[in-house]
């Protein structure tokens, strides 16, 4: 689905726009400005992770958002100078180097950087000035950077040893929460029947066969987190202890990232980007909680541009874009 804003405007001099793309294990969304940083053009298309999808899924897939931008706003690729992928799942070095050549063979559009969906939120968050992001949407992470530039991950290491706090995690702890509600090894939840249903499953006795279906995927237990916040907004208890450790694990890894720039004395914004922070103070309360043990003086900032935006501006920089 591509969306229409300003159209572009050619001048005598050769136009030159700049595209930022948000990938996740969800979707992706990209970002079309020009060069006076105002949006002509997103669009929206499936997931873009690599690790969880593949790189040509990927590829095919912001190639689709990318396309139907260009379309919408009269652009050619070749007019577009520089682009920043923000991507979830490229945590390593040499997967982002990969990721990137690959990219420009495809894409053919200019000076591509791959970067951390992690990088381009907390851009968004902090206009590039000191400070750390935690995403919480299909899986987790949490970047930072300081005032000499030095930056710092944690998380991000996907649903086999990660995504704590992230939608994955917060699922595969709600039909765990199920499985022993069912049994009476737990307390009765109303996460109960939200499975059932969720996952096509008569009743709890067959839910089992329903997880473990060809069709059931980690994208697919990430999107029962959105049931599990709605019912620990409505009161359920076991909902609620979830969201509860969901944040603690997010406070975590913001530690970590503090502790490793030495920012515990600083006064630090922390912002929350993704699906999962629609919890509200459920999940924000814990997490600042455990925060403020190592980083009294943090305190939360909500972002000032979408991710896939920030990553427009990102690519505004490209030191090819600067010369």
């Amino acid at each position: 689905m591509a969306v229409r804003t300003a159209k572009p405007i050619r001048t005598l001099e050769s136009p030159r726009f700049y595209l930022g793309v948000d990938g996740g294990g969800t979707k992706t969304h990209i970002a079309l400005i020009n060069s006076r940083h105002e949006l002509v053009a997103e669009a929206f298309a499936g997931p873009s992770n690599p690790l969880r999808v593949g790189v040509e899924t990927a590829v095919s897939n912001i190639g689709k958002a990318v396309n139907e931008a260009c379309e919408i706003a009269d652009v050619s690729r070749s007019e577009i100078a520089a682009a920043t992928f923000g991507l979830a799942g490229v945590r390593r070095g040499d997967l982002r180097t990969r990721v990137a050549e690959r990219f420009r063979q495809s894409f053919r559009i200019g000076e591509i950087t791959v970067v951390t969906d992690a990088e381009v939120g907390w851009y968004g968050t902090t206009l590039g000035k000191p400070g750390i992001v935690v995403i919480a949407g299909t899986g987790s992470i949490c970047f930072g950077k300081n005032a000499e530039g030095e930056s710092a991950i944690a998380g991000g290491w996907g649903p086999l040893a990660g995504d704590e706090g992230g939608g994955t995690g917060i699922g595969r702890l709600a039909l765990q929460a199920v499985a022993k509600a069912s049994d009476g090894r737990g307390i009765p939840t109303t996460l109960t029947d939200c499975a059932s249903e969720y996952f096509r499953a008569s009743g709890p006795e067959n839910l089992i066969v329903a997880i473990y279906s060809p069709q059931i995927d980690n994208m697919r237990i990430a999107g029962f987190a959105r049931l599990v916040v709605e019912e620990a907004v409505a009161g359920d208890q076991v909902a609620t202890d979830i969201l509860r450790l969901a944040g603690e694990e997010l406070g975590s890894a913001a530690c970590a990232v503090i502790g490793r720039l030495g920012l515990a004395r600083k006064k630090i914004p922390v912002g929350c980007v993704g699906s999962i922070f629609n919890a509200g103070e459920i999940l924000t309360a814990p997490m600042f909680k455990v925060i403020a043990r190592v980083a009294s003086r943090a305190y939360i900032l909500s972002p000032k541009l979408t991710p896939a935006n920030a990553a427009a501006i990102m690519a505004t920089q490209s030191p090819s874009v600067a010369r």
